[in-house]
Formats: C-alpha cells, sequence, structure tokens
C-alpha cells in the first residue's frame, strides 16, 4: 500500500488543527509555463526552510518579483496595469504551494499591486518596467533595510553593562542589535534558547560568539533555569496583530510568560512592515503546520537519524503536531521598537491609520 493510500484510511490531522491545510511540499512537476524560473527557485527554498524568516522571504520574494517584471512583455490588446496584476497573481498562487504568505509578504505584495495599477498607459513599458524595479529597489531600502537600522540604532542603547540579555531562536535585527552594542564596547552576555525543528538558535550563537560576545545556548526545555539570570529579553516577530498580539515562532509565548513571572522586561523589536490589520485571539484558528516527519529524525549537524517515532504513520494511535508559530499576549510585551519609535502594543492601530492617510 502506498504512503498516500494509508494516509487516507489513517486520518493522522490532529483534530484542534485539522482546519489549518496540511503540510506543502513544492515541486516544479506541475508548474505552469507562465511560471518564471526565478519564482520556481524560490518556491523550492521557501518550501525547503532554505529562505526563513519573515523579512528574509519578503526580501526574497520582491527580488524575485523584480526579474519577473524585468522579463515582462505585455500582449497585445491589453495593457501593462491591467495584465502584470494577473501575471504576477500567478507567480502568487504559485509560492503559496510552498508556504503561506507571511505578513510582510502580504504587505508587499498589496503595495506593490497599488503600484501596478496606477502605472499610465500614456509611458512605455520599457519605462514602467524600469519604474517599477525601482520601486521595489527604494521600497525595500526603506522599509526593511533603513528600518533595520534605525532599529538597532534605537534598541542597541538598551543593553547595559553586566546585562544579561536572553533571546529565542534567531532574529536578524536582534543579531544587528547585539552586534552593534558590542561594537559600542558594551560588556553583556547573550542565552539563546532554542527549540526544534529548526535550531535557528545554532546560527545566531555561531555568529555572536565568532564576533567575540559571550553566549550561553540552551534549549527551551531548559527555559526556567537560564531566565532566574537573564535582566532583559529581546523577541523578533513574525508578525504584529492590531490587537498587540505578537505571532512569532512557536515558543515565543512561552519565554514571555517566564519573563513576565520574573519580572524581566520583554522588548520586542521589528519593522512596521510587520504590523498586520488583523485581529487574532488565539493562535489554533489561524496558525502554520510544518511537516510532521520533521519532528521524527534524531539530526546532528550533518546526518539524520531515524528516530524511535519513524513508522509513526503507521500507529492509528499516534498522531504528530509542527506548529509553528504561536500568539504572545501584550501584556507580557514591555515595549515594541519599531522605526518609527518605541512604543506599547496598544499603539500598533495608530501607525495603522497613519500608514493608511499616506
Amino acid at each position: 500500500m502506498s504512503m498516500n493510500a494509508r494516509d487516507d484510511l489513517l486520518d493522522k490531522r490532529v483534530s484542534l488543527f485539522k482546519h489549518l491545510d496540511g503540510t506543502r511540499r513544492s515541486g516544479t512537476a506541475d508548474a505552469s509555463k507562465d511560471i518564471h524560473p526565478a519564482i520556481l527557485s524560490l518556491t523550492l527554498q521557501i518550501a525547503s526552510y532554505t529562505v526563513i524568516g519573515s523579512s528574509a522571504r519578503c526580501m526574497a520574494t520582491l527580488r524575485a518579483f523584480q526579474e519577473v517584471i524585468k522579463d515582462y512583455r505585455t500582449p497585445a490588446g491589453t495593457t501593462l496595469s491591467r495584465n502584470l496584476t494577473n501575471h504576477l497573481s500567478k507567480q502568487i498562487d504559485f509560492l503559496k504551494t510552498a508556504r503561506p504568505l507571511s505578513v510582510t509578504m502580504g504587505n508587499s505584495i498589496r503595495w506593490l499591486k497599488q503600484e501596478i495599477s496606477i502605472v499610465s498607459i500614456d509611458v512605455s513599458d520599457q519605462h514602467a518596467r524600469d519604474s517599477l524595479i525601482e520601486k521595489i529597489d527604494t521600497f525595500i531600502r526603506d522599509k526593511i533595510e533603513v528600518a533595520d537600522r534605525v532599529i538597532v540604532q534605537t534598541a542597541s542603547p538598551q543593553i547595559s553593562n553586566g546585562d544579561v540579555v536572553l533571546t529565542f531562536a534567531r532574529s536578524q535585527v536582534i543579531e544587528q542589535i547585539f552586534l552593534e552594542a558590542h561594537s559600542r564596547g558594551t560588556q553583556f552576555s547573550v542565552v539563546v534558547v532554542d527549540s526544534r525543528p529548526f535550531y535557528e538558535g545554532k546560527e545566531l550563537v555561531r555568529r555572536l560568539s565568532n564576533a567575540g560576545l559571550k553566549c550561553e545556548y540552551v534549549l527551551i526545555s531548559g527555559l526556567s533555569y537560564v531566565m532566574s539570570d537573564a535582566t532583559t529579553v529581546f523577541l523578533g516577530a513574525h508578525a504584529v496583530m492590531s490587537n498587540g498580539q505578537l505571532y512569532s515562532r512557536v515558543g515565543t509565548a512561552l519565554v514571555a510568560m517566564s519573563a513576565k513571572r520574573k519580572n524581566v522586561p520583554v522588548i520586542v523589536c521589528c519593522e512596521s512592515l510587520k504590523f498586520s490589520k488583523e485581529v487574532q485571539l488565539d493562535s489554533v484558528t489561524f496558525n502554520e503546520l510544518g511537516c510532521p516527519d520533521d519532528l521524527v529524525n534524531i539530526s546532528s549537524e550533518s546526518t539524520p537519524k531515524p528516530g524511535p517515532l519513524k513508522d509513526w504513520r503507521t500507529k492509528p494511535n499516534l498522531k504528530l503536531l509542527n506548529i509553528l508559530f504561536d500568539l504572545t499576549p501584550p501584556e507580557y510585551i514591555k515595549k515594541i521598537v519599531t522605526e518609527v519609535g518605541s512604543l506599547p502594543p496598544s499603539s500598533v492601530p495608530v501607525i495603522l491609520r497613519e500608514y493608511e492617510r499616506i
């Protein structure tokens, strides 16, 4: 019996999360001729978690769109402002076969479609394409690169000599904050808390220790022991909802809750591009499921080994749940540091309203 046929007989989905889309593993076999090679490549990278992280996926997507726009030619009988949006929608639909779009990807795609819709029919296609490619460069620079630099300059002075700073998994902007504080001569140590299946914190520890920072690495099962020594917790974000809830890598809520119990301030650092207009009250109604098999292998750095759960699909009483995100209540967060300043979670709707006016 094939694996797919066996899965039809044994429903291996956890009941509480049956409404969520199952594991997505994208391939190129079913791609239509309209899918650009840059999108094919990016989809495979996202599906294999080679490109991971909200900002990284957003930047990679926009760069791929630049290649799509560069090679785009408007068919006869239509205009670029009408047809290019439809062409991009096909690329986006194929990207979704790998993973659901992140909030940053969704926000940037809406912006790009708005820019395409206002392209004048009087300009040449070449000029329109060049203009859109330039606008994407400006968007990446202003909304991500410059925003990150402003956040780093704002947050790094909040680390003092003798501090023990704790973080979870790996956030690029958090990494830059630690490196900036270290370059200023601040003497502090970093505790990196990590979890399966991605072990993103390993790369953060490697980079920080190579830069000369004192680091400690621990899995989330040892969180209660290291939190007692922490003076501040710095966290990255996948998204911040309009009701102030932090949507981030699963385990983030546990870290924030543990910090709250120990009266350790929690500082979230993220670009305002990650702000979402949506309201979310729990991490069950909306979430993302990873591949359950990622929890099976007992892997070292180079040699994955099948663990004791390798035959889990054949066991009718066993189900695996690989949930990717959780929701942190705003009362666990002291402040959110963005490129527009430091603000409490309750101020997120204000920033969203201001952006709508621009």
